[in-house]
């Protein structure tokens, strides 16, 4: 793989990595305690916000759990030890890592 592939993989995996930073930040707010005050809002409502509560920590966990994958994916890249299957140490053809950058299986190992 040459430079321009590494340039843009690298730039693919970093702008991702800061929407889901700058998302997170974001949401915050979402995924605070519900206030539970029984005059301002109804026990239904409440329950729903409640549940939007419980979606919201699910997403961010998720994004979490993603980021860290992209920062592993990043971490491989300057270290010059990307591009590689985990699992049978070949290649990933160029193709599959433009649709996940952050890959760390060929077609083959991962099915």
């Amino acid at each position: 793989m040459n430079n321009n592939n590494y340039s843009k993989l690298k730039s693919l995996l970093q702008s991702e990595y800061e929407d889901l930073i700058s998302l997170s930040l974001s949401t915050k707010e979402a995924r605070a305690p519900v206030e539970l005050d029984q005059q301002s809002v109804g026990r239904l409502s409440r329950m729903d916000a409640m549940q939007q509560q419980s979606m919201d920590i699910a997403r961010e966990e998720r994004r979490q759990h993603r980021l860290k994958i992209l920062k592993a994916a990043l971490d491989r890249l300057d270290k010059d030890d990307y591009g590689y299957c985990l699992a049978c140490g070949e290649d990933i053809p160029y193709k599959r890592l433009l649709a996940d950058p952050a890959t760390t299986r060929c077609v083959e190992c991962s099915a």
